[in-house]
């Protein structure tokens, strides 16, 4: 089909939060596209939104994200936008995403996963081994918090928010001794130099669902919109993230439990790993299966199964 492709007259409009990883993954979007349609950078706009989750003042005190709501967080806004007419698509990281878009909102493109890894940050450039007994070390995220009171318990953890330059601050200011940040925000950014980081195998630390990957959001009834994203997705990411948000589905979409999970392409099979576990730390459930890539959904809800049956009730909330 002929696509009707937009110019510095009528520019496509992208959306995206403020922060720097997130204009960076903008622009990495824009980029993609001005490649494939051999548009000149005119032809876009960002326009940033601001979500909930975003609100300095809350970063600044470290609320903890399930307090200010945490389905949605960073996403509502940028989505309400998009709905109204006032953006064409949305650039979003793919493990901030529940895994159900709103009626009129489609999300199936993905571009090439960035690092999975968790880096483990400490300006004394310890690894999370080295690290003293009582050391504190800041983290907002669920699955963090877990696996670390899980491996470390006689480290202490406190809520720690914002961006990375935000918490490389923190740090500076001596809120917490170390903290954790995605290898692959590091590497969009360009300061795997300037940032002090062990990454963190997977062995270590499984990390979060679709960790490391850009995800676009459009108009279910957008079909120019729908034509160029379908020129700059990737089909082994999209191939990968189809097991672990089935996984993640399957337990418990509102990104309230710990849950980890990374699947692998191997030739024509899929090999996912996932964790889930107790909020405290005090109990970890681990299981892997492999399978036909093409079965990549029914792989990840299977996982999920022999969790939940190996974890009983009230392992994980609703469940």
């Amino acid at each position: 089909m002929s696509v009707d492709l937009p110019s510095p007259a009528a520019p496509l409009r992208i959306g995206t939060r403020g922060s720097p990883l997130a204009l960076a993954q903008a622009h990495e979007t824009r980029r993609r596209l001005m490649k494939a349609f051999d548009l000149p950078e005119a032809a876009f706009e960002i326009v940033v939104i601001k979500t909930t989750g975003d609100d300095r003042s809350m970063i600044a005190a470290d609320r903890p994200l399930k307090e200010i709501g945490n389905k949605g967080l960073f996403t509502k806004e940028i989505e309400e936008a998009m709905l109204g007419g006032r953006i064409d698509i949305a650039v979003h990281s793919m493990k901030d995403m529940p895994v159900e878009q709103p009626v009129g909102l489609v999300l199936d493109t993905y571009l090439p996963r960035e690092d999975v890894r968790d880096a483990f940050v400490s300006l004394g450039e310890k690894t999370l081994e080295q690290m003293p007994a009582g050391s504190v070390i800041g983290t907002s995220s669920l699955r963090r918090k877990s696996q670390l009171l899980n491996r470390r318990g006689n480290l202490s953890v406190v809520e720690f928010r914002g961006n990375v330059q935000t918490r490389l601050k923190k740090l500076e200011d001596g809120v917490a001794d170390a903290t954790f940040l995605a290898m692959a925000g590091l590497r969009r950014l360009g300061m795997t130099e300037a940032v002090p980081h062990v990454a963190v195998a997977p062995e270590e630390m499984l990390p979060a669902i679709a960790q490391g990957a850009i995800g676009i959001e459009r108009r279910s009834d957008d079909a120019r919109a729908e034509a160029m994203l379908a020129a700059i997705h990737d089909h082994p990411t999209a191939q990968r993230l189809t097991a672990e948000r089935a996984f993640l589905a399957a337990l418990d979409g509102s990104c309230e439990t710990p849950i980890a999970g990374l699947a692998m392409l191997e030739g024509e099979e899929i090999w996912l790993r996932g964790e889930i576990l107790r909020g405290d730390g005090s109990e970890a459930l681990a299981d892997d299966i492999r399978g036909p890539v093409s079965d990549g959904a029914q792989l990840g809800r299977t996982l999920a199964a022999r969790l939940l049956e190996r974890a009983g009730p009230g392992f994980l909330p609703g469940h």
